[in-house]
């Protein structure tokens, strides 16, 4: 829900991820290097930090997925796309397309409040 103008949060920045080196990705054992952690509170602290980060990219990819699905959508494209086949190519529902396509067109327009 949107909050008035003056009330806006400013978005939280979530610990930044730290890329794995392909070799280190590929041993399923490693994660992030949290299995070298040995303080149990340090563990919980980075581990916390990683669950932050992960839900916030993950939020910021769903305004991203939105914007393209409206810009997609658009009638004012020679070549815009269904609500059907947005949800075809992104592999949702059609009915969530349409709620994408729209949460898209209110982000476009600075209605929406962004995921923080």
């Amino acid at each position: 829900m949107a909050e008035p103008e003056g009330q806006r949060r400013p978005r939280l920045r979530p610990a930044p991820l730290i890329f794995e080196p392909a070799e280190a990705a590929a041993d399923p054992e490693h994660f992030f290097d949290l299995e070298s952690v040995e303080d149990p509170r340090e563990l919980l602290s980075r581990a916390t930090e990683l669950t932050h980060a992960f839900r916030a990219a993950a939020d910021r990819s769903v305004e991203f997925q939105a914007i393209a699905a409206a810009q997609l959508a658009d009638p004012r494209r020679f070549d815009r796309l269904t609500a059907a086949d947005i949800a075809e190519r992104a592999e949702w529902t059609e009915d969530y397309a349409k709620k994408m396509v729209e949460f898209g067109r209110d982000l476009l327009r600075g209605n929406a409040e962004p995921t923080a």
